[in-house]
């Protein structure tokens, strides 16, 4: 890992960091969409595809963030959405 410079105290990834958390951002990211299909879910078929819509764009932009922390954030938030959406909330 390499520390951002101007003692700003900020992490970045390395290739090595980013290939460790792709399988895991995949895999939540095809649970999420799934999970979007769930008829359990109070959602008419317009408003399903503007939520995936919605996962979709939020995980191209993670795509392109270098900072550990924020993808740590990012694959929280991740997790907790999937937690809601397992109980049939709509986050």
């Amino acid at each position: 890992m390499a520390k951002g410079g101007g003692g700003s105290g900020l992490i970045w990834a390395t290739a090595e960091d980013l290939a460790r958390n792709r399988p895991v951002v995949l895999s939540l990211y095809r649970q999420i969409l799934r999970a979007l299909n769930s008829p359990e879910l109070p959602l008419g078929h317009a408003a399903r595809l503007a939520k995936k819509a919605e996962c979709r764009a939020i995980f191209i932009f993670g795509a392109e963030e270098r900072s550990l922390h924020n993808i740590r954030d990012l694959v929280e938030a991740a997790r907790h959405t999937l937690g809601l959406l397992n109980r049939g909330r709509v986050p």
